[in-house]
């Protein structure tokens, strides 16, 4: 029997906020883009058209960045892999590989855009996903290589050096589109606002009163809603990527979305989750996604190499580990009871 789920809202916002006067009310809205739910929440004037204005950059980004859009950018890419030829794209989406690439090298290939193939060939959100043939997972793995997406920056060209590869920015574009939400906030005077986009959450500056935002961080193990714990934050983005997101189930084996890029299969790092906390969310995106991969030791290191950057790690062990950044917002609270807050290493 094969289970299939695949759940949208992976962090739980706790809204405390009570207004009184006509400039604190909170505009809300709620759409779907890039695969998934996105709720926007703004206090200010215009708030209407400003939402509309991000709904429509989103989907904008998404008919350039999506695997799955024919004649978008990355489409055109993937197409013409090995060919030779160089495909002009935006700088939008050049910036995009650029932060790929980087965060790669950082993690030493722990995350890889160029794992497209390997992702089709699991179909994770398919009704009806089955466990691909190991020599299926192993021939593709070949394909896999961040270093084979060659870009020539000045002219906004790149191409990838080999036939059957393909780019899925899955891991990154929604961090990047969380981004610019902020940006068109802060274009149009909003000084107070949060957009969470199936997980990917930002927020500008603190609450209308003038207190943080609280955010519940997700159970991976109970329905949405149910939290282990909450921070307050400003200014802030908050990625989380978890084996309990979009999965299947066969043989009592869970087979999650978060592949390893050098073993083919979901990866087993002896973590449930992984929340990043930082200023830029497309850094989060492909951090929370690297972390997993690499396990709490690992994880852990990489996040306390970069500057500005801070992390929730659960492992399969239901132990919960925060990075020395968190200590004076994080609140753990878990209602289940399951979990263990360590809080030394």
């Amino acid at each position: 029997m094969i289970k299939c789920k695949i759940l949208f809202i992976l962090l739980f916002f706790i809204i405390t906020t009570s207004c009184s006067n006509s400039s604190n009310n909170a505009f809300e809205d709620q759409s779907f883009a890039m695969g998934t739910i996105i709720t926007q929440q703004i206090y200010g004037n215009d708030s209407k058209k400003v939402s509309d204005e991000v709904n429509t950059k989103i989907h904008e980004l998404e008919s350039i960045m999506t695997i799955n859009a024919p004649g978008g950018e990355i489409d055109k890419l993937n197409n013409s892999a090995g060919d030779g030829s160089w495909n002009t794209l935006n700088k939008e989406t050049i910036y995009v590989l650029k932060k790929a690439i980087k965060f790669s090298d950082l993690s030493e290939g722990a995350f890889d855009i160029t794992i497209g193939p390997l992702v089709k060939k699991w179909n994770i959100s398919a009704e009806n996903p089955q466990v691909p043939n190991d020599s299926e997972v192993k021939s593709l793995i070949n394909l896999t290589n961040y270093k084979d997406i060659l870009i020539d920056e000045q002219n906004l060209q790149a191409r990838l050096a080999r036939k059957g590869q393909i780019v899925d920015l899955g891991g990154i574009a929604k961090g990047y589109a969380a981004d610019q939400a902020i940006s068109i906030y802060k274009k149009h005077g909003i000084t107070s606002a949060y957009i969470n986009l199936g997980g990917n959450v930002s927020v500008l500056g603190g609450k209308p009163d003038g207190s943080p935002w609280i955010v519940g961080i997700q159970n991976p193990r109970q329905p949405i809603g149910r939290y282990i714990g909450t921070l307050k934050i400003r200014d802030k983005t908050i990625v989380t990527s978890g084996d309990y997101e979009r999965y299947f189930i066969k043989d009592n084996i869970r087979y999650h979305h978060i592949l390893n890029p050098k073993t083919g299969y979901p990866a087993d790092s002896g973590l449930i989750s992984t929340t990043i906390i930082t200023g830029l969310s497309v850094d989060a995106d492909a951090l929370s996604t690297a972390t997993f991969v690499l396990g709490l030791d690992k994880g852990r290191k990489l996040v306390e190499g970069i500057e500005g950057v801070e992390a929730i790690f659960v492992t399969t062990n239901k132990e919960i580990f925060i990075t020395s950044g968190l200590k004076n917002i994080f609140t753990f609270d878990d209602e289940s009871k399951e979990f263990k807050y360590v809080k030394e290493r």
